[in-house]
């Protein structure tokens, strides 16, 4: 159960990093109006990628110590 735990977990904040770059690359292109999350603030955006990067990281190396 706990490997389980860590790649839910992994897969959930790779889908964090994806959406909030994708929003951030997208407001920064001006297409602000297509972008998932409206490109609301570009530093709510930099912060989410920069944690969920965090979280990927303690996610896998988790993961690896469960081995």
């Amino acid at each position: 159960m706990p490997k389980a735990l860590c790649l839910i977990s992994l897969v959930a904040s790779i889908l964090i990093v994806v959406l909030f770059f994708a929003d951030a690359a997208m407001g920064m292109l001006g297409m602000g109006a297509v972008a998932p999350l409206g490109s609301a603030n570009l530093a709510m955006d930099i912060v989410f990628v920069v944690l969920g990067g965090a979280l990927i990281y303690m996610s896998w190396s988790t993961y690896r110590e469960q081995r």
